[in-house]
């Protein structure tokens, strides 16, 4: 793959806080490589504001390696960029060309606060996750391996489901801002598997409750949600969901 350098412009959102209003500011960064990942594209953009003694753009990243989900940016209006099952800190410097402009905003929801630029708060889904995201197991020793037969497409499914990062891009796409791909890929996770089964019911009683305390939207059924996934979660899951959740509601009131 041939490399080589571009000039580009930002279009960056600027926000000191919740309370404050933000901006859209525009930076020039020259001579990026096509092989940066987007990540490494802001830190030579940070270190030129701060040899000019100006406050550096502040975002959010751990891992960098597509793991942690922290990466949060809406770029060009779509979460993540432009490629498709791929984190903004995969996304390399190559999927743009010399001369673009490109528009890198937070993630736009009630649920997720802005606390700087383009960090957002999205300790709302660590709350989803308390209310009923856990399993009941006796602590000692563990257990032989296979000791609890599982079926190999419930297995498959539920590792599916628990290959969500909790990125909160199913949020951000959402012209709702819904949750329910995230939820809905939390409660599969355990449902699918026997380890799950005690707190089935209550499980998704809960994690609906709090999904819909925390401001999330409702499911708009326009599938943006699946399409923006970075690690490909299927709206099957919500589905399945909906079908926990009205089985539970039936079991609370026999």
């Amino acid at each position: 793959m041939e490399h080589y350098n571009m000039n580009l412009t930002l279009k960056v959102w600027r926000q000191k806080n919740n309370q404050a209003a933000g901006t859209l500011e525009s930076y020039q960064v020259k001579d990026i490589s096509s092989e940066m990942s987007f990540l490494e594209m802001f830190d030579v953009l940070n270190e030129q504001l701060i040899v000019a003694g100006d406050d550096p753009i502040a975002f959010d990243h751990d891992c960098r390696e597509g793991i942690c989900g922290q990466c949060s940016m809406h770029i060009n209006g779509r979460a993540h960029g432009p490629w498709t099952k791929n984190t903004t800190c995969q996304l390399h410097m190559r999927a743009f060309n010399d001369g673009d402009t490109i528009v890198v905003e937070p993630w736009r929801s009630k649920a997720f606060p802005v606390i700087k630029d383009l960090i957002v708060d999205r300790s709302a889904f660590d709350r989803v996750i308390q209310a009923g995201g856990f399993i009941s197991v006796n602590t000692g020793n563990a257990i032989d391996a296979n000791s609890l037969p599982i079926d190999k497409k419930d297995a498959d499914n539920s590792f599916m489901a628990a290959s969500c990062i909790g990125c909160g891009a199913c949020v951000a796409a959402c012209v709702n801002s819904s949750a329910m791909l995230f939820v809905s890929a939390k409660v599969s996770q355990l449902a699918l598997l026997p380890q799950g089964a005690p707190e089935r019911e209550s499980r998704v009683l809960n994690m609906v409750a709090q999904m819909d305390k925390e401001s999330f939207g409702n499911c708009s059924n326009t599938y943006a949600c699946e399409a923006e996934c970075p690690k490909g979660i299927s709206v099957a899951n919500i589905a399945r969901m909906n079908r926990e959740y009205l089985s539970a509601g039936l079991s609370s009131e026999a």
